[in-house]
């Protein structure tokens, strides 16, 4: 088995990253580095043409799409526990991932990159303050699921939602959210974090859980 992570600190890969390790199985991580534009290099173009992260190369089979790398390496890696095996409790841990891939990330990707979406400053301003009003509450909806987790999001074991939720509430510091005003999220995602093999992926990305900032200290 050939398994190769590329994946960029702090972005969405952190996902598979986390669940690679929580899998056990040995992998190659190779970080690509967003603020040098590596994800821009022609070599890396040359692995995926969309400039996104992660990819998946599975013994020389080139995978990309969150969704679709999870979904591979669950069929994979069934050790590894990124969704219920089947069931009902499948086709509902199926249904938060779709969702925090297709609505609670896109609803970020405003509030981070609103460049994107318009080229004047005026405007992008108001995508940014309408998305991440908009955010808070897509937080306060995995809130709510993190107050029911037993102890995590699935079930017994720690699964993608767990490492997504993980992502999405420290993306929320980026939108001026506070991650401790959702205190359940928090406690999730930091004893999510603790796990020794979840540790090796978060000290790999250097990551701090809470990169929030309150405004008079963000304008000092």
């Amino acid at each position: 088995m050939s398994l190769k992570l590329y994946f960029a600190p702090g972005a969405c890969s952190f996902v598979p990253h986390s669940m690679l390790e929580l899998s056990g199985v040995e992998f190659e991580p190779h970080s690509v580095k967003l603020h040098k534009n590596e994800q821009r290099s022609p070599e890396y173009l040359a692995i995926n043409p969309r400039g996104q992260v992660p990819v998946l190369v599975d013994d020389g089979q080139v995978i990309t799409q969150i969704v679709a790398i999870l979904l591979h390496l669950d069929a994979k890696l069934p050790q590894a526990g990124i969704l219920p095996a089947s069931g009902l409790a499948r086709t509902r841990a199926l249904q938060v991932l779709t969702w925090m891939n297709n609505t609670v990330h896109p609803t970020f990707t405003h509030v981070f990159m609103p460049d994107k979406f318009a080229d004047d400053a005026t405007t992008q301003q108001g995508i940014r303050a309408f998305a991440a009003k908009a955010y808070r509450g897509l937080l306060g909806e995995i809130e709510a699921m993190a107050e029911k987790a037993s102890p995590w999001m699935t079930g017994e074991r720690p699964s993608a939602l767990d490492a997504y939720a993980l992502t999405l509430l420290r993306w929320g510091g980026f939108a001026g959210i506070d991650p401790t005003t959702l205190p359940a999220t928090w406690d999730l995602a930091q004893r999510f974090a603790e796990l020794p093999p979840v540790a090796r992926a978060v000290e790999r990305e250097r990551l701090m859980l809470n990169i929030y900032k309150p405004k008079a200290e963000s304008q000092t």
